[in-house]
């Protein structure tokens, strides 16, 4: 794949919070994590060679397009957000509490020449689509003759 994507601490990140991190279940009356859980949602990167596209998925359950940012600067495409606890419920009464909540953010590199205006994103049932060309067409490689 010829479009850049590098999230150094992506994989660390994962690692940890599935083994040593947050536990999977927290059981009733068990309040000893306060931390503020910092989300990842997942992404897929698709690429589309003979239509020249790029497409991103993001899975964000449960949110509305007003609930999530899409930036773009320095050749970066960050999607930013928050995903809200209901404020009825109450923090007791939980036997399993599995769902999380808080801030988010996957930032991911666009590829050289890519225009705002290029750039396309839907929200639709919890998946983001975000799709961007491949490559500018003013950057695409030209077989130059030997004279």
């Amino acid at each position: 794949m010829s479009v850049y994507f590098y999230e150094p601490n992506y994989l660390f990140d994962r690692f940890f919070e599935n083994a040593l991190g947050l536990p999977q279940r927290q059981i009733q009356g068990d309040n000893t994590n306060t931390a503020p859980t910092v989300l990842r949602p997942r992404m897929d990167l698709h690429e589309d060679a003979e239509k020249n596209i790029v497409t991103a998925l993001f899975e964000l359950p449960g949110l509305k397009k007003e609930d999530v940012n899409i930036d773009v600067r320095d050749g970066r495409l960050t999607v930013t957000g928050e995903s809200k606890i209901s404020s009825e419920h109450q923090e007791e009464g939980y036997a399993v509490k599995e769902r999380k909540f808080g801030k988010f953010s996957r930032t991911l590199r666009l590829p050289q020449g890519v225009k705002e205006e290029q750039i396309n994103a839907s929200l639709e049932n919890g998946v983001l689509t975000v799709t961007f060309p491949k490559a500018a067409p003013e950057s695409a490689p030209r077989k130059i003759t030997i004279s």
